[in-house]
C-alpha cells in the first residue's frame, strides 16, 4: 500500500510549460496586494480584502511553509510567469488527513492575467504534485456555485462534480450553494496524460477568481 511520506517538500520552482510555481517571499508583496485587495477577487473566497500589513503577516505564518509535515497543513505557492518573472496568482494545496491520504487544493489568479489559462496549468501542476510526488489518494475541491470561472477549471481539470450542497453555508451575509468535486488516484493518469496548456476552449478574459476552496488561506 501507498504510504504519505512524512516529510513532503518538492523541488523548487515546480515548472510547467509556461509557469514556475515556488514559495511566496516577501518580495511579492506588491504583485499579492495587486489582486488580493480587490473586491472582486474576494467575492467568492473565504477572506476579505487584504491589506500590506495582512498580506505581510500571513508571508511570516502560514504562507511561509515550504514543507507539508503533518495533516492538517497547507503549502501555498506562489504563480510566477517563466517568460516575464511576473507574480500572477497562488495555489494552495491542504493535507487534510494521513490515514485516507485525503487533500485539497485552492487558486487564486490576477484577474488581469485571466483568459490564458494559467490558473488550470498551475492547478494542473498541483494535481500532479499531491498524486505523483505526495502519493495522495484523494483530492478534492470545492466552490461556490456562483463561482462559475472556478467550476470550468475543476471540469478541464478532469475533477468529477460529486455533490451540490444547497444553501448549506451563510457567507459573507448571503447564503451559498456548495459544489464539491473530487479526483482519485487511479483517474490522474489518464489526465495527466491528456492535459494541453494555453488557452482552453471555453476560456475568458472574465475577471471571476478562480477559487475553488472555503477554506481560508
Amino acid at each position: 500500500m501507498i504510504r504519505v511520506p512524512n516529510h513532503m517538500q518538492p523541488e523548487y520552482p515546480i515548472r510547467t510549460e509556461r509557469l514556475l510555481l515556488r514559495p511566496l517571499t516577501v518580495g511579492d508583496v506588491d504583485s499579492l496586494l495587486a489582486y488580493r485587495s480587490r473586491p472582486d477577487v474576494c467575492r467568492y473566497v473565504p477572506f476579505e480584502p487584504m491589506d500590506r500589513q495582512v498580506i505581510g503577516e500571513r508571508l511570516e505564518a502560514q504562507w511561509a511553509s515550504t514543507a507539508l509535515t503533518d495533516e492538517g497543513q497547507s503549502l501555498t505557492l506562489g504563480i510566477e510567469l517563466a517568460r516575464t518573472g511576473e507574480l500572477v496568482g497562488d495555489v494552495v494545496l491542504f493535507w487534510h488527513s494521513r490515514e485516507h491520504r485525503g487533500g485539497e487544493i485552492g487558486y487564486v489568479l490576477n484577474p488581469d492575467f485571466a483568459g490564458h489559462g494559467y490558473a488550470t496549468e498551475a492547478a494542473h501542476a498541483l494535481l500532479r504534485l499531491g498524486f505523483d510526488e505526495f502519493g495522495l489518494h484523494r483530492i478534492i475541491a470545492r466552490l461556490d456555485e456562483r463561482n462559475e470561472a472556478s467550476a470550468r477549471l475543476a471540469r478541464r481539470l478532469g475533477m468529477r462534480q460529486e455533490a451540490r450542497l444547497i444553501h448549506n453555508e451563510l457567507f459573507k451575509g448571503e447564503w451559498s450553494t456548495e459544489l464539491d468535486f473530487a479526483m482519485l488516484a487511479d483517474e490522474w493518469p489518464a489526465h495527466r496524460a491528456g492535459f494541453t496548456y494555453g488557452r482552453q476552449r471555453g476560456d475568458t478574459d472574465t475577471p471571476i477568481t478562480e477559487v475553488p476552496t472555503r477554506r481560508n488561506h
